[in-house]
């Protein structure tokens, strides 16, 4: 485990940002398993669906389309979508409205499959999110990755974050955070074992400070590394 407390983390990332007030201010809404079990399955399979295809590709552009996702994929209901045949799928590829990555398209299909076995499973797939352990996020995007067509790594984390699932996102600055503190981890910070690692260490900073995992995350972010202004903060932060 670290050697160094959350407290003393929490005090540099304050220092960092003009003060302890700021450093709230910067915080987002604290999330909700009420909320994230009131989840459609058509809200979980379009946030599936951005993340795909805004890894790699810059955030803007897919948000100033998506409009034309929506409706080039029939509001992501997943049982309309598979019940579309070949055809439908294979025009996709040309369709204007939307970025036109054939492999990304094929992924809406396969994940339209895995929202309703889970849904199927556990009456919605916001209820099995929400029904998920907090304390287990690696074995969520374990899950996410093996059942899910292109979730793993980052686009996993953020598909959490943005759901409202208490996630944390390993950033570059979150894992420099994790490695100042004292956290063993590998020259890339992957390995089951570094997952392992990392969830132990950010579930107890999470018990130390009582704030949830959400924060714990951006405030490690936000103590170490490139010290952006707050009103950059605002402008490049998603959440």
């Amino acid at each position: 485990m670290a050697r160094v407390s959350f407290k003393s983390i929490r005090e540099r990332a304050a220092r960092r940002k003009g003060g302890e007030k700021a450093l709230t201010n910067l915080m987002p809404r604290k999330p909700s398993r009420k909320a994230l079990a009131a989840l459609g399955d058509d809200r979980v399979l379009s946030e599936m669906a951005c993340r795909v295809f805004s890894a790699g590709f810059v955030w803007n552009v897919i948000d100033k389309k998506w409009p034309g996702f929506e409706e080039a994929f029939l509001a992501f209901h997943p049982k309309r979508l598979l019940f579309q045949p070949d055809e439908f799928w294979d025009k996709l590829a040309s369709d204007k409205r939307i970025v036109r990555n054939p492999q990304k398209i094929r992924s809406v299909r396969e994940n339209a499959r895995f929202v309703t076995e889970i849904a199927a499973e556990h009456g919605s797939f916001g209820k099995f999110l929400a029904g998920w352990p907090e304390d287990d996020q690696v074995g969520l995007l374990e899950l996410l990755a093996k059942r899910g067509s292109r979730l793993g790594g980052w686009s996993g984390q953020y598909l959490l974050r943005f759901l409202g699932w208490d996630a944390f996102v390993l950033s570059g600055d979150v894992m420099l955070c994790l490695r100042d503190a004292g956290v063993p981890l590998s020259a890339t910070g992957t390995s089951k074992k570094d997952l392992k690692a990392v969830q132990a260490q950010l579930n107890a900073w999470k018990a130390e400070s009582g704030l949830p995992m959400t924060h714990v995350s951006r405030i490690c972010a936000m103590s170490i590394g490139e010290n952006h202004d707050v009103a950059r903060l605002k402008e490049i932060m998603q959440l």
